[in-house]
């Protein structure tokens, strides 16, 4: 269910923010989700918009993530931070806090600014965690 408005304007400004600022002119799109809902919250004005179900299917994709956070909650390799999908044209990186979530699509970027961009997107979610999170 694709609900406009969703994500709380603070949410939104500062995602859009925070992606501009580590990827700048390579950011592609944002889209906000939860278990229920979702927003795209930004489009770079030379692209064209994606057929609605093809948007929908990526968040469909990504929600996966919730249930993989149990899975990797007691890894060996530490706290789980983000994923990452490689396109022949560009990139997608999922970003899970919470009961909240945000992808971004970018264009082709070195891979540190992977990092600083997930980063970015995990403070956000952070500051805006529901208040009957642990």
């Amino acid at each position: 269910m694709n609900e406009p408005n969703y994500a709380p304007s603070d949410v939104a400004t500062e995602l859009k923010s925070a992606c501009r600022t580590a990827v700048g002119d390579q950011l592609r799109s944002i889209i906000y989700f939860d278990e229920d809902s979702y927003e795209r919250l930004y489009l770079r004005g030379d692209l064209e918009p994606d057929a609605e179900e093809t948007v929908a299917g990526f968040v469909e994709n990504e929600r996966l993530g919730f249930r993989s956070q149990a899975v990797y909650d007691k890894s060996a390799l530490g706290e789980y931070q983000f994923t990452m999908r490689a396109f022949d044209r560009g990139y997608l990186t999922r970003v899970i806090q919470g009961d909240h979530g945000a992808f971004v699509t970018t264009d082709e970027l070195q891979m540190d600014h992977f990092d600083e961009l997930a980063s970015a997107v995990r403070g956000v979610l952070a500051g805006h965690d529901s208040p009957t999170e642990d």
